[in-house]
C-alpha cells in the first residue's frame, strides 16, 4: 500500500473577493482543472473553521460515538441506501460512521441529537455541529459556483445550489495497532454531487486513485485549515464527463483512532439530473441520459449495480 510522492493541488480560498476578478477567475480555473485531472483537490481556507469549535465538535463526536451501540443503532433511513449508522460489522473494515440527513436544518440536528441522548438532548453538540455543517456548506457552494461559471453555465447557479441539500457523515477509524497500513474504509466512489472532507484530527489516512488508476495519491491535510474537495459521480453525470469522480480509499496504521466529519451534497427528492444543454455538442456526445438520484443510489446495491465498474454508465449510460 506504499504512496509515490505525488500530492493533491493545494488552492487557497481564504479571503475570496468577487471584487478581486483576476484573482477569482484564475481560482476558477485551477479548481476545474483539478477536479478535472484529479476529481479533488485541498482548500486552504483560514479560520473557516476556529480552532475552539474544531475541538468542540470533536469532543462531540467522541461522546457520540462512545454511546451504546444500541443507541447508534437507532441513527436510520430505510428508503435511502447509506443514510444510516455503519458499524464496523457491517462494512469489514475499521470504519464506523453515523449520519445526519438534514444537516443545515436546525430541527433535524435537534431532533438527531434527541435520538442519541433521549434525556435531555445536546444541546452544545446540536449547536457546535449546525455551525461546522453552514461553515463547510459556505465551500461547497463556492466550489460549486465557480466549476458552474468556469463551464459557461453562471444562468443554472441558483438552479443548480437549490436542487440539493446536505448530509453530515462522521466518521470514527479504529487504530488497528499495528505499524503495517491497514484498510480503514475500501475503495470507492461517492455516488453524490460533492463531497466535503475534514480532518478531525493529526492521524491522516485518506488517498485517492490517479485518474489513469495507476497511483494512490496521499491526500494527507497540510494544516488544519485544509479541507479536501472532491467530485461525486452524480457532478460528474451532470457535466457530460467533464469532471472526474475518484475512487478514494483510507489506510490506517498505529495506535490511534482517525475522526473526520464529511458534508456531501446530494440532490432533493423529485430532482432529475440532467446535463444542460450547452455541455453536449459533437466533440461532446451526451454520456448518460436523465435520471432520478434516489432510483440510481437504490441501484447502486444491487448485484448489477455492485458488479460494475461503472454503475452510472450502466445505470444510465446513452
Amino acid at each position: 500500500m506504499n504512496c509515490v510522492s505525488t500530492k493533491l493541488p493545494l488552492i487557497d480560498l481564504s479571503n475570496l473577493g468577487e471584487n478581486d476578478s483576476s484573482r477569482w477567475e484564475s481560482t476558477e480555473i485551477q479548481i476545474r482543472e483539478a477536479l478535472q485531472e484529479y476529481g479533488g483537490f485541498e482548500a486552504t481556507y483560514i479560520n473557516l473553521i476556529p480552532l475552539e469549535l474544531r475541538k468542540s465538535v470533536g469532543d462531540g463526536i467522541r461522546q457520540l460515538f462512545d454511546l451504546p451501540l444500541a443507541t447508534k443503532l437507532l441513527n436510520k433511513n430505510p428508503h435511502i441506501p447509506f443514510h444510516s449508522y455503519v458499524n464496523r460489522n457491517d462494512s469489514d473494515a475499521l470504519v464506523e460512521s453515523i449520519v445526519i440527513d438534514g444537516a443545515l436544518s436546525p430541527h433535524v440536528v435537534d431532533t438527531f441529537a434527541n435520538l442519541m441522548w433521549p434525556d435531555q438532548g445536546n444541546p452544545t453538540f446540536s449547536k457546535d455541529i449546525l455551525l461546522y455543517c453552514e461553515k463547510l456548506s459556505k465551500l461547497d457552494k463556492i466550489v460549486r459556483r465557480m466549476v458552474l461559471e468556469s463551464l459557461g453555465l453562471e444562468k443554472y447557479i441558483d438552479e443548480h445550489i437549490n436542487s440539493t441539500y446536505y448530509v453530515c457523515r462522521v466518521q470514527k477509524y479504529e487504530a488497528p495497532r499495528t505499524p503495517h497500513s491497514t484498510l480503514g474504509l475500501h475503495s470507492h466512489t461517492d455516488k453524490n454531487i460533492m463531497t466535503i472532507l475534514h480532518q478531525l484530527n493529526h492521524v491522516n489516512g485518506l488517498q485517492i486513485l490517479s485518474k489513469d488508476g495507476k497511483t494512490w495519491i496521499p491526500a494527507d491535510p497540510t494544516s488544519l485549515d485544509s479541507i479536501i474537495v472532491m467530485v461525486g459521480t452524480t457532478l460528474r453525470a451532470w457535466t457530460n464527463g467533464r469532471l472526474h469522480d475518484p475512487f478514494h480509499r483510507v489506510v490506517v496504521s498505529g495506535d490511534e483512532t482517525r475522526y473526520t466529519i464529511g458534508l456531501f451534497t446530494v440532490a432533493k427528492e423529485g430532482c432529475v439530473i440532467k446535463t444542460p444543454e450547452e455541455l453536449v455538442n459533437e466533440d461532446h456526445p451526451l454520456l448518460y441520459k436523465p435520471f432520478d438520484y434516489y432510483k440510481f443510489i437504490n441501484f447502486t446495491t444491487t448485484d448489477a449495480g455492485r458488479a460494475s465498474p461503472d454503475p452510472l454508465k450502466e445505470y444510465c449510460g446513452a
